[in-house]
């Protein structure tokens, strides 16, 4: 046998209240026995919970409709009310409650008359018509009280001072939640003109609810209690009530639609359903909806935006994933910073040789244009000594703190997807710039994201400076493994060197025939001069010698390395102007040589390396230039002067920076620019003889990708 509905409702109400009563004299007892006796509202408190009980027993003995239902449950309300007196008092402010007392008399008054009402309906009633004004007069009651009861607790609350607030918070919002369930059950009774037996079920578990947090409010500890819901919950609860309003608004407009008639209403549904679900699907689960969620319920539901022990485990979890990641550890920097304020992508920067700072690696962002100077040395030295973040946008409102405005290039200001500056300081040192995007959903910086961004931006600084470290001590190592090989190679050729020369002399003694004895003369002295030229270059590795410094015509010098190539490759010698410089011979041809032999290598077999001679008066210059398939900007910055790092498969790595080291020693500078599919020219400047002793004996190389 079925039981129906309005069956299981009473069976329901009647165990929510039976609920409700015990929890009502439990949290009376507890009241008594732990509550703060100081407390004003202590008594009130204890009568006023006793009382609910009392109403919860009547219903579920009763019925709600019962005269001893209504009796109890006016007097439960007159209780609640004088409550709310007390709670007034408790903050102290007796002596402004002169105009809240006539609102609690007249409130106390439409109480009184609710019983007044449920006899008169029972029993003097002599139609159904005065029955259900009566009742619905009674009603319309109720909700006046439950209305003027939440604006008493509105008062109560938002004119408490706040070390007031955290005692009244757990009172207040069990009182409202019993006041706004009342509203609503009276509203919608007295639009239906009867009681909804489903929420009137409820009232009993709306009272044993109710009494928890008013009991808690009567111990003092309660002031440092708070509900605090973790991120993820108030995402995904945020996400459920954006989801709940999406399928309520789907329901009323279907509902709305179904009072068109005929084909033209289900033409109309369908339409609709295909439309919006489309909509749902595109929307929803956008990478924009999404930051928007988040940004919001950051901003409503927490103190404080982010959550740190979060965002902490996702930074590590991000720099330490270096085995299972095909990103390098300067773009998993830029990623871990970008993560934590919901930015797409990122750009790292790092100082060079002559303290500008120069693009270091990209993640997420490779339509970027960035220049070989990507920030000047005085930025670099400003965001090292002040080590602030650095916000575009108040750059580009004219807002200057620190002189910071002037020294941002023109690039950062022009691409309005650059949001911040992040400097990596290791120890007061500048390690780096990392250059965020401008997440999804557009919000400014604030303190809380310059103080996260600041200690996350020295910790990744400690992180890369490690791994610089790291990295010369390889280098350190692989040098001297190097050093330990070219000596064994020296002690070989100086063994061959000396058999060369013992050949040559057996050979001057015993050789019969003129014309054989002439040509091995000429061929060993050859082979002996070049074996002893090279032992003499391999000897100079690794010494702190100083360089000579010769007047050197830099044209006949070109002249003289295109010479060398006669028959193997064409090299050609442009134009040269008269240019005479400083430095060492054979160290400035070295360095030429291996640049022409990289350029000869990087050429197809018909194509033409240039060298170009020229001066500007301070300086003498050597261009070499091809047209072959030129190097990327990736391995220019990472790869083209960093020793055993070679674009060729048999290559040493080591041409290109001996080359740089050679010139550097001079007291010139190697330049670059080069571009993929169009070729490379190496600029190779020297002092001139004139102007030598009024230069700085020490220069740096300048790196310009193209």
């Amino acid at each position: 046998m079925s039981i129906p509905v309005d069956g299981w409702s009473a069976v329901v109400g009647t165990l929510f209240h039976m609920l409700g009563a015990i929890v009502s004299i439990s949290a009376a007892a507890w009241v008594y026995r732990r509550g703060e006796k100081a407390r004003p509202e202590r008594a009130a408190i204890i009568g006023a919970l006793c009382l609910t009980a009392l109403w919860c027993i009547s219903v579920a003995s009763f019925g709600p409709l019962s005269f001893l239902a209504v009796v109890t449950e006016a007097a439960r309300t007159l209780a609640w009310l004088v409550v709310v007196l007390r709670l007034f008092a408790n903050d102290g402010r007796d002596a402004s409650m002169a105009p809240v007392r006539p609102v609690v008399v007249v409130l106390a008054l439409v109480v009184c008359l609710q019983p007044l009402l449920g006899f008169v309906e029972r029993n003097i009633a002599a139609t159904g018509e005065i029955s259900l004004l009566t009742a619905q007069s009674a009603r319309l009651l109720h909700l006046l009280v439950a209305v003027g009861a939440l604006m008493l607790l509105h008062n109560l609350y938002a004119g408490a001072a706040t070390a007031s607030r955290q005692m009244l918070r757990w009172s207040a919002a069990g009182l409202a939640a019993m006041w706004a369930f009342d509203l609503n059950y009276y509203t919608i009774a007295w639009l239906g003109k009867s009681l909804p037996v489903e929420l009137a079920a409820f009232h009993g578990l709306i009272a044993a609810i109710v009494a928890l947090p008013v009991a808690i409010s009567t111990r003092a500890s309660s002031s440092g209690m708070a509900f605090r819901p973790s991120r993820a919950v108030a995402f995904r609860t945020l996400s459920l009530v954006v989801i709940g309003i999406y399928l309520l608004g789907m329901i009323v407009i279907a509902r709305w639609l179904s009072l068109f008639v005929g084909d033209m209403s289900r033409l109309t549904q369908v339409g609709f359903v295909v439309a919006a679900t489309t909509v749902a699907l595109l929307w929803l689960p956008s990478h924009r909806m999404r930051a928007w969620l988040r940004v919001t319920a950051a901003k409503h539901f927490f103190q404080h935006r982010y959550d740190y022990r979060a965002e902490w485990l996702r930074f590590n979890a991000t720099i330490g994933s270096g085995g299972n990641s095909a990103l390098t550890l300067q773009e998993r920097a830029v990623q871990a910073v970008a993560d934590i304020t919901d930015s797409p992508s990122g750009l790292l920067l790092t100082p060079t040789d002559d303290g500008s700072l120069e693009l270091a690696a990209r993640w997420q962002w490779p339509s970027l244009e960035v220049p070989g100077q990507a920030l000047p040395e005085d930025l670099g030295d400003l965001l090292e000594r002040e080590s602030f973040i650095l916000d575009l946008d108040e750059t580009r409102q004219g807002r200057d703190h620190h002189g910071e405005m002037a020294l941002v290039p023109a690039w950062l200001h022009a691409d309005r997807r650059a949001w911040a500056l992040v400097p990596l300081s290791h120890f007061d040192r500048l390690v780096g710039v990392v250059v965020l995007a401008r997440p999804p959903h557009p919000r400014s910086l604030d303190w809380e994201d310059f103080d996260l961004l600041r200690v996350v931006g020295q910790q990744l600084a400690s992180y890369l400076a490690e791994y610089s470290g790291q990295q010369a001590l390889m280098d350190a190592s692989r040098f001297d493994e190097f050093n330990r090989r070219i000596a064994f190679v020296m002690h070989d050729i100086k063994n061959l060197s000396s058999q060369l020369s013992l050949l040559l002399r057996n050979a001057e003694k015993h050789a019969d025939k003129p014309e054989f004895r002439e040509d091995m003369l000429v061929t060993l002295r050859n082979s002996a001069d070049k074996l002893n030229h090279l032992l003499a270059r391999l000897g100079r590795y690794g010494t702190d010698s100083a360089p000579q410094r010769d007047k050197l015509e830099l044209g006949g010098i070109a002249r003289a390395i295109a010479a060398r190539y006669d028959g193997q490759h064409r090299v050609v010698v442009v134009a040269p102007e008269p240019c005479e410089a400083s430095g060492d011979r054979e160290a400035l041809e070295q360095a030429i040589a291996h640049l022409v032999q990289n350029a000869i290598d990087a050429s197809e077999a018909g194509q033409t390396v240039y060298l170009e001679v020229s001066n500007d008066g301070v300086l003498g210059r050597i261009d070499i230039a091809d047209s072959g398939h030129g190097m990327s900007p990736n391995f220019l910055r990472s790869g083209l002067f960093k020793p055993f790092v070679s674009s060729k498969p048999d290559g040493f790595g080591i041409g290109a920076f001996e080359a740089r080291e050679l010139v550097r020693a001079m007291g010139g500078r190697l330049e670059v620019e080069s571009r993929e599919g169009l070729g490379t020219r190496f600029s190779l400047c020297l002092p001139l003889s004139a102007t030598a002793t009024f230069l700085a004996p020490e220069n740096t190389d300048i790196q310009k990708v193209a």
